[in-house]
């Protein structure tokens, strides 16, 4: 990775005041400073770079799930296909976020997540107007894909051109992220209903957000003499890292994944549970966008205050410990309570950015960071693939949520274990080298 340090005020390099070492600081090798106006407008060009990515990482998802039975309807698709859709976001994170560490090394990562904005906005131009149900599951999975090395990549990025403000970075980024999903589930069908009430423009408009999102990394694919330079020395560490021998690796990919559970049984069931206990629909779905738009403010607060911490396992607990007693809310008194526990709920599945950003920190060098994000990413998505259809058989067998919220609260419980020693102050390199 290229070694320049920016600094997010001054964007020159600074003294790191985020706990990062002059070892995790050198991400990669020098290639040479460059001019400091060119280093500013470089540094610059990156954050709108992670902003628009970030902001394109979810509405494939919100989107089609605000507008699904337009589109079951559209395609003539079964319930059980449009079930099945739920977990193929998921599946398809896990099966294609282990290609990023690989197209990393071989064409550098900025030019890879350009490639990924160009997969989401093809995706999803093809899909509404694909034919049928396999050419809209095919053009889904062509977005998930470009989503997918796009999530593995976005923690070295933010390594490598911010690495004494990584906690800074990643806040902006997991906020911009919240932003782009929450505002997706709630425009889209307005929106649709405004541009003549097709689900299929209501669909493809999403492209255009991710067009926006090429433009500001093709300066970095041109860069090939940086990217040269990074290739080698990146090879040589990561062909001595077995990240699979990293106990910290493998803790802080079960955190990823259990939280990755808990938010997607969330924005699967949450509305469904309110409404069973007497919610309005319509009040229903709002309770759940508040759950969904706490994910906004707290992660730019959670990372920053993570990498200030020398442990991040106090706030692990105090996440944790908001989730539980937002499960337990939703059992005990569902319809009395139900903005307290949708509040809770919103602030335990602030989890995310936090995983997010325990990938920086828990990495010394760039080829760390490409590893750990690939492992803990691909391996956490393959953990949370079952729990949404769990909850799913669990509430249709027992005919309530008694047995579903037990899970989920039960769940919670070694998600706080897996982050508790995934927020030790250690860094993989230290566990798995050869």
């Amino acid at each position: 990775m290229m070694g320049v340090m920016v600094s997010e005020e001054t964007l020159v390099p600074t003294a790191a005041p985020e706990r990062v070492t002059p070892e995790q600081a050198q991400v990669g090798p020098q290639a040479g400073p460059p001019a400091p106006g060119t280093r500013a407008w470089t540094a610059r060009l990156a954050v709108v770079g992670i902003v628009l990515t970030a902001l394109n990482l979810r509405p494939a998802i919100t989107s089609l799930g605000a507008l699904l039975e337009e589109v079951r309807a559209g395609l003539g698709m079964s319930g059980s296909v449009a079930g099945l859709l739920t977990s193929v976001p998921p599946l398809c994170f896990a099966l294609f976020g282990v290609m990023a560490p690989r197209l990393a090394r071989r064409f550098g990562p900025a030019a890879v997540v350009c490639a990924g904005m160009v997969a989401i906005a093809g995706g999803l131009l093809i899909r509404p107007y694909a034919g049928g149900t396999a050419g809209f599951v095919a053009a889904s999975a062509l977005a998930l894909m470009g989503i997918a090395v796009s999530n593995v990549l976005m923690p070295v990025i933010v390594k490598r051109w911010f690495p004494d403000r990584v906690g800074s970075m990643t806040g902006l980024y997991s906020m911009a992220l919240a932003l782009g999903t929450s505002s997706a589930a709630a425009v889209t069908v307005p929106m649709t209903e405004a541009m003549g009430g097709s689900w299929q423009t209501g669909l493809a408009v999403w492209a255009g957000l991710a067009t926006a999102a090429v433009l500001p990394w093709l300066p970095f694919v041109r860069d090939r003499a940086t990217r040269s330079a990074e290739q080698a020395p990146a090879r040589e560490e990561e062909s001595a890292l077995r990240i699979t021998r990293s106990r910290t690796a493998w803790a802080l990919a079960v955190f990823f994944g259990l939280q990755a559970t808990a938010a997607y049984i969330t924005m699967g069931w949450m509305a469904q549970i309110f409404r069973d206990a007497g919610v309005p629909a319509g009040t229903a779905g709002l309770l759940l966008a508040v759950t969904m738009v706490m994910g906004v403010p707290l992660a730019f607060v959670i990372p920053r205050l993570a990498t200030r911490l020398p442990r991040q396992g106090p706030i692990v607990v105090v996440l944790g410990i908001c989730g539980l007693l937002g499960y337990g809310g939703l059992h005990l008194a569902p319809a009395e309570g139900a903005w307290a526990w949708a509040l809770l709920i919103g602030i335990a599945n602030c989890s995310f950015p936090l995983a997010l950003t325990m990938v920086g920190m828990r990495a010394r060098t760039g080829a760390g960071v490409v590893k750990l994000s690939a492992f803990a990413q691909s391996t956490g998505y393959l953990i949370s693939i079952p729990g949404p259809l769990l909850v799913g058989v669990l509430y249709q067998h027992s005919g309530g949520w008694g047995l579903p919220l037990a899970l989920m609260a039960a769940l919670m419980l070694p998600q706080i274990a897996a982050g508790i020693l995934a927020g030790r102050d250690r860094v993989v390199e230290d566990e798995a080298v050869r």
